[in-house]
């Protein structure tokens, strides 16, 4: 069977990512530090230039995913009235803490999940992370702060830049209380900048998937946008991404495929299929596919970041992204993509518990297929509740699709 080519960045990797977590397990249980829970694209900045440790909890439930534990999980959060149908992150990772239970143990050591001083969320990728973060507010009785962001925004214009930025400056003093302190606005913009060059750097990573053959797959963003999601902001996902972008570039001299024999590209839009990443990479491999680009890997790109003008460059970042955007927008933006990676067909998963981050139900694929000349697939699946998954279905589907593409 062919396996995928190992990146040997990813050592350092786990090495950053278990410095994260074990310094978030030794904050947790220090008096003198405060611990900020935050979602994947809230306000990181904000909160590590205030001294803040900062916990993601999609990152943990990412992890539920990736290890299928999230399964097993997920109907004790159905049986304290949360829905089968919201977010699969929410039900897994409340789930999990309700039974006790964390792969952090396993992978780190640690025993439980680091206690909150604050939440801290954004509405810019959907209302499930503001009721997520409620739910553990209640329980610790902690305060559960945010942003409201606009949805199905065409342009973003500076009406749009004015709130959200207005609603950072308020959080700001919020976050004040808590932290016990003012913003250092100078360490502020020391952040925005850190932040500015992990998303630059983290581009030209997955940029290295427009060569031919592409150095880097989707399933390989997956796993390396780690730092890029938890780290952003701080020097440590700056020094990551330089040692992986130096091997990759080499990868793209010396013409190594991430895919031995490549012989078609595509584009992978929507959410991963968490635990089932190892199989659908492998069922690629073995077909000489590529999935060279995905929204989801470049969620994480904010170079409108500013430290010039730290608070609107924020805002403006975390408006812009791909998420809230109007469909023509995300078509136009997916379009782009194609034709950047030179794609020769879509593959679309719709997550069933995520209908934010799925974009096939309402005629998208139908038309970017018309507008762009290229085949698509709709595989059907769910970030992390396998019951929604049918793995021979996917493959078959999966086959067709390549075998389309060969034609």
């Amino acid at each position: 069977m062919t396996k995928p080519k190992r990146i040997e960045a990813a050592r350092r990797m786990k090495q950053v990512m278990a410095e994260h977590f074990l310094g978030l397990d030794a904050a947790a249980k220090d008096p003198s530090r405060k611990v900020a829970w935050c979602n994947s694209v809230g306000p990181a900045e904000l909160l590590h230039a205030m001294g803040f440790e900062v916990y993601f909890p999609e990152n943990h439930s990412a992890i539920l995913g990736a290890t299928r534990a999230a399964t097993e999980y997920i109907p004790y959060a159905n049986a304290v009235g949360y829905s089968p149908d919201i977010c699969s992150y929410l039900t897994a990772d409340i789930g999990a803490f309700l039974k006790g239970y964390t792969p952090l143990t396993r992978a780190y050591g640690i025993e439980s999940l680091p206690k909150p001083d604050v939440l801290v969320y954004n509405t810019n990728q959907c209302r499930d992370v503001q009721d997520w973060f409620t739910w553990y507010a209640r329980h610790w009785d902690v305060p559960c702060v945010g942003l409201h962001t606009h949805r199905n925004i065409g342009p973003v214009t500076d009406d749009h830049v004015v709130s959200i930025t207005a609603q950072l400056r308020t959080l700001t003093s919020q976050l004040e209380e808590v932290a016990g302190h003012e913003l250092d606005m100078d360490r502020f913009r020391e952040v925005v900048g850190l932040s500015r060059r992990c998303s630059q750097l983290w581009e030209q990573v997955l940029r290295t998937g427009t060569a031919r053959p592409a150095a880097i797959t989707f399933f390989d963003g997956t796993i390396h946008m780690g730092p890029a999601v938890v780290l952003r902001g701080l020097q440590v996902a700056v020094d990551y991404y330089e040692e992986l972008l130096a091997e990759l570039q080499e990868r793209v001299s010396a013409g190594v495929a991430a895919v031995e024999g490549e012989q078609a590209r595509i584009y992978w839009e929507g959410m991963p299929v968490w635990g089932k990443l190892r199989n659908l990479s492998e069922q690629l491999l073995g077909l000489r596919t590529c999935a060279v680009a995905s929204t989801y890997c470049n969620s994480w790109v904010f170079n409108q970041l500013d430290p010039d003008h730290p608070f609107e460059s924020m805002a403006r970042a975390y408006t812009e992204l791909f998420i809230v955007r109007s469909d023509r927008v995300k078509e136009d933006y997916i379009a782009q993509m194609c034709q950047d990676y030179a794609v020769d067909g879509i593959l679309y998963h719709d997550a069933r518990t995520c209908p934010n981050n799925s974009n096939s139900r309402y005629g998208m694929a139908q038309r970017l297929s018309q507008r762009l000349g290229i085949p698509h697939v709709t595989i059907d699946g769910d970030l992390n509740d396998l019951r929604c998954y049918s793995e021979e279905q996917a493959r078959t589907n999966i086959e067709a699709f390549v075998e389309q593409l060969g034609q």
